[in-house]
């Protein structure tokens, strides 16, 4: 018939973790006909029970769909779990949405082309309970094909869909490079916090203002990766080397004599304080970053 909505694309789920539990979900409730795969059984029970179909092996899981989305702790994991099913990858979309670093990322992509699937690695920013809302977002890179043939299936049920490019490590440099930077606000957490409470303040009383400052601290990074991309450091808008390295030079010197460990943040410094010995304590506060890595 004319202008008919085309049926739901059947989509495998391999790996029942809390993500990969929370898509299979998602991809039910929009009625996408989904087949399920987990190394422990009993974690596709409640799945099945909502309508998902539970594959017995692994080749059957592939063989049941276009579309797969792997799942799993690891690439390692990854690869041997879908080694068996190298025979009935051919044609299919490969979705890997599992961590890891850029170098097995190639590794596995190449194995899956070399048995014939179109292979996209992804990596979520979401928490399973926001899997397939608004706030979900996904980079994908690898077949440009395949991102596109999979985004009426994926967006709405894992998260909107951004291509990164055709090598398909660039999700996974591009997901450590923005994790890196998660971490880093952990860290300054923690360091802030347990100076707050040697003055006797709880953990809960020093966060509300953090997450006033660093909401406005956020802002100043687009200001910053237009100063290291064009190489222009002069300070006129935002704050310098000397500024920021005395500062944190106070925030340590207050610490330590309270048995605050620095060192959380004292590499930090040392980017500060060798940029200074080179001469650019006027510059801005972005130009650190020549004394992190080669261009």
């Amino acid at each position: 018939m004319s202008g008919a909505t085309p049926a739901p694309t059947p989509v495998t789920v391999i790996g029942l973790g809390n993500l990969g539990r929370a898509l299979a979900e998602a991809l039910i409730e929009r009625g996408h006909p989904t087949t399920v795969w987990n190394r422990t059984p009993a974690r596709a029970d409640a799945l099945v029970a909502r309508g998902a179909r539970r594959a017995g092996t692994v080749t059957e899981a592939v063989a049941a769909s276009p579309l797969v989305v792997v799942c799993v702790l690891d690439y390692e994991a990854a690869t041997a779990v879908l080694a068996p099913a190298a025979g009935a990858l051919a044609d299919r979309t490969l979705v890997n949405i599992t961590s890891g670093t850029p170098e097995p990322v190639r590794e596995l992509a190449a194995w899956a082309t070399e048995h014939g699937a179109h292979y996209l690695d992804g990596a979520v920013y979401a928490v399973p309970q926001t899997i397939g809302t608004p706030e979900a977002f996904v980079l994908y890179s690898g077949s440009r094909e395949a991102f596109d043939a999979t985004r009426e299936t994926l967006d709405p049920a894992l998260g909107a869909g951004h291509f990164a490019g055709t090598d398909p490590t660039l999700a996974s440099v591009q997901d450590m490079a923005v994790l890196s930077a998660m971490y880093g606000m952990f860290g300054g957490f923690f360091h802030g916090v347990a100076l707050a409470r040697t003055a006797g303040l709880g953990a809960a009383e020093i966060a509300e203002p953090m997450t006033r400052w660093l909401t406005a601290a956020v802002a100043t990074l687009p200001e910053f990766a237009r100063e290291i991309d064009t190489a222009d450091y002069d300070a006129t808008e935002t704050s310098t080397i000397d500024i920021n390295r005395a500062g944190l030079s106070a925030i340590l010197t207050a610490g330590r004599p309270r048995g605050v460990d620095d060192r959380l943040l004292a590499p930090l410094l040392d980017l500060f304080e060798r940029q200074a010995a080179e001469g650019h304590g006027t510059a801005s506060l972005s130009r650190a970053i020549e004394s992190v890595g080669v261009a």
